[in-house]
């Protein structure tokens, strides 16, 4: 294997730990998401149990967060929609380097959710407020997308980093 791959690829813990926080992340407001919900539903048929007003909105910003943070979990488990009928018919070499284009084509994506998706955090974002929580900035509402997109740009480097050591690296483990 070139020398290059092998000093890269000690960067892959690196990689299994921003994974490993990111998916913990999602499991925690997965969490948070379901006692917030219980209790709203158990508060509307229990009379002792509290219903807060809150309830909605913060289960709808948990789940942003958790839609857009698991889309970049997907992208390191390579376990995103993708076409491939016609991968078995190409050669290995291609679909690789089809892959890396789209991948590049993702990663553009981060890129744009990062500048975009923060310009949208601190500008809309910031100057309204959760109507059930008005002291609460929307800000918190926008501020997945810009944190996904960090993640996306973090797993989708390795992921095209993946795609050109298959190609450069022939008959070994990859």
């Amino acid at each position: 294997m070139p020398r290059v791959f092998n000093i890269i690829d000690k960067v892959k813990p690196v990689y299994d730990v921003v994974y490993k926080i990111v998916l913990f992340l999602c499991k925690i407001l997965l969490i948070i998401d379901i006692l917030i919900t219980v209790m709203a539903v158990a508060g509307r048929y229990i009379p002792f149990v509290p219903d807060p007003a809150w309830s909605e909105e913060v289960v709808l910003t948990c789940m942003a967060y958790i839609a857009v943070l698991s889309s970049a979990l997907a992208i390191r488990r390579n376990a995103h929609i993708r076409m491939t009928a016609f991968d078995r018919y190409l050669p290995k070499k291609v679909v690789s380097v089809l892959d890396i284009v789209s991948g590049v084509a993702v990663l553009l994506l981060a890129v744009v959710m990062m500048v975009v998706g923060w310009n949208y955090a601190v500008t809309i974002g910031s100057r309204g407020a959760y109507v059930s929580m008005p002291n609460v900035s929307r800000f918190w509402m926008y501020f997945p997308i810009p944190v996904a997109g960090v993640a996306m740009f973090i797993f989708q480097i390795e992921d095209i980093y993946n795609h050109i050591k298959e190609i450069f690296v022939r008959g070994e483990d990859v």
